[in-house]
């Protein structure tokens, strides 16, 4: 998959970013990362919202990289792939896990509950802050006009 793939095909667009926009995705992050810390949250809850802070920082890597991902069946799963295209190998790990976080997520939010432990939502909350950091690392080196 490249940019140009994606824009053919109208999974994403050109997008400018700005500082008012990059900071309400980082308040957006800040809240559900917080938020999935809650004690006497469920696991499935506090799993559903970390997972929405990790999209929230990919979705920061695709606007500084210059594009937004168009809202159609399945833009979360492009999403995911786009930061892996804006960030790097290094984020393919991180990504290829909350692909797999997403499909739980979806039936969580639809079709089940106590479908994950509560190691399973420890593990994401700490995979998000760790994909978070990742984010604002690589915006520092590469479009350090954007750091928070």
């Amino acid at each position: 998959m490249s940019w140009t793939q994606l824009l053919a095909n109208k999974d994403a667009q050109k997008h400018q970013t700005s500082e008012p926009e990059l900071n309400n995705m980082r308040e957006l992050i800040a809240r559900d990362l917080a938020d999935a810390g809650l004690p006497g949250l469920s696991a499935d809850r506090r799993f559903a919202t970390a997972y929405n802070a990790a999209l929230q920082a990919a979705n920061i890597a695709i606007a500084c990289a210059g594009y937004r991902i168009t809202a159609r069946v399945g833009h979360h799963q492009v999403s995911l792939e786009s930061a892996t295209l804006a960030l790097g190998k290094s984020a393919e790990e991180l990504t290829d896990y909350f692909e797999i976080c997403r499909r739980k997520r979806n039936q969580i939010n639809s079709t089940r509950t106590r479908l994950v432990t509560e190691g399973d939502a420890k593990e994401i909350v700490t995979k998000a802050k760790e994909f978070y950091e990742l984010v604002e690392t690589w915006i520092a080196k590469n479009h350090p006009k954007l750091v928070k």
